[in-house]
C-alpha cells in the first residue's frame, strides 16, 4: 500500500512539473504579441518599420520557431540599421536565452570565439546572397553554420530566388541564387531540408531587371534618372524571396 502511495505522490508530483515547466515557457501566442510589439516599436527607425511589408518578420521568425530560450546567432546581420537584429536583440533582453550577432568584421567561417562549436540552437542568415558573393567558398560557410549547431538545430535562411532555368552564376553578381543551389550547399555540409514557406515570395518579380536584385527597393540602382523605371521597380517591391528551413542531424 505504501508503495503505491508513493507512486501517486511521485505521479503528482511529476504532473505538477510539467504543468510548472509549461506555464513558464511562453506560448505561440505570447511570443507572436511580443515580437508584434518589437517589430512595430518606435525603437526601430522608420526606414526600418516601412520595410516590414516586404520582410514579414513575424510570420518569418515565428515558422524558424524563435523562442527566448535559445542561443540564436544571426550571421551578418547587416549595415549600421541591423534590420533583424533590431527586433532580435530586444526579444533577448532578459531571457534565458542569448542573441549572438556574428559582424561582417568576424572571421567567419573561420571559428568563432563566441559561437563554440555545437552549441547554438539556431542559426539565421538573411539575405547572404548564398555566401557566394564573399572571398571564401561558399561551401566553407554553409559548414561553419553546421559545426555551430547542436544536433538538432535549425539553420534558416531567407536569400534572393533566383530562376531554376537559368543556370547558377557561381559569383552571384546579379544578387539572386537559385534555391536548388542553396539546398545543395546546406546537404553537402549535413543539413537535411525539413520545411519551406512562400512568406517572402514575390510573383512580380521577374528577376531580369537592368541591375539585377538591386534595381528593386531598397537600393533601386540604375534609377535615380530614370523616374519610369524607378517607379516601375517601386511597383514591383522587394525581391521574389526563399524562405528554407534546416535541421542539423
Amino acid at each position: 500500500m505504501r508503495k503505491i502511495i508513493a507512486m501517486g505522490l511521485a505521479a503528482v508530483l511529476f504532473s505538477q512539473c510539467g504543468l510548472l515547466s509549461a506555464a513558464e515557457t511562453p506560448s505561440d501566442a505570447e511570443l507572436r504579441d511580443r515580437l508584434s510589439t518589437l517589430i512595430a516599436s518606435d525603437n526601430r527607425s522608420e526606414s526600418l518599420r516601412a520595410r516590414n511589408q516586404y520582410r514579414h518578420p513575424l510570420e518569418t521568425l515565428m515558422f524558424f520557431n524563435v523562442r527566448p530560450e535559445q542561443v540564436l546567432v544571426e550571421i551578418w546581420p547587416g549595415g549600421q540599421g541591423g534590420w533583424y537584429r533590431s527586433i532580435l536583440e530586444p526579444f533577448f533582453e532578459g531571457e534565458s536565452g542569448t542573441y549572438i550577432p556574428v559582424l561582417d568584421e568576424s572571421e567567419f567561417p573561420d571559428p568563432v570565439p563566441a559561437v563554440p562549436e555545437g552549441t547554438a540552437d539556431t542559426v539565421l542568415v538573411f539575405r547572404a546572397h548564398g555566401f557566394l558573393i564573399y572571398d571564401k567558398p561558399a561551401q566553407s560557410y554553409y559548414d561553419a553554420i553546421f559545426r555551430m549547431l547542436k544536433s538538432g538545430g535549425v539553420f534558416g535562411i531567407v536569400d534572393h530566388r533566383g530562376r531554376e532555368s537559368v543556370a547558377q552564376d557561381p559569383k552571384a553578381e546579379d544578387g539572386y541564387v537559385n534555391q536548388s543551389y542553396v539546398e545543395s550547399l546546406a546537404r553537402n555540409a549535413g543539413f537535411e531540408l525539413i520545411d519551406e514557406a512562400e512568406i517572402n515570395a514575390n510573383p512580380l518579380d521577374t528577376k531580369d531587371h537592368p541591375d539585377g536584385v538591386y534595381s528593386l527597393p531598397p537600393t533601386l540602382r540604375g534609377s535615380t534618372f530614370n523616374r519610369a523605371l524607378r517607379d516601375r521597380m517601386i511597383a514591383i517591391g522587394e525581391s521574389d524571396r526563399m524562405t528554407l528551413k534546416f535541421r542539423k542531424p
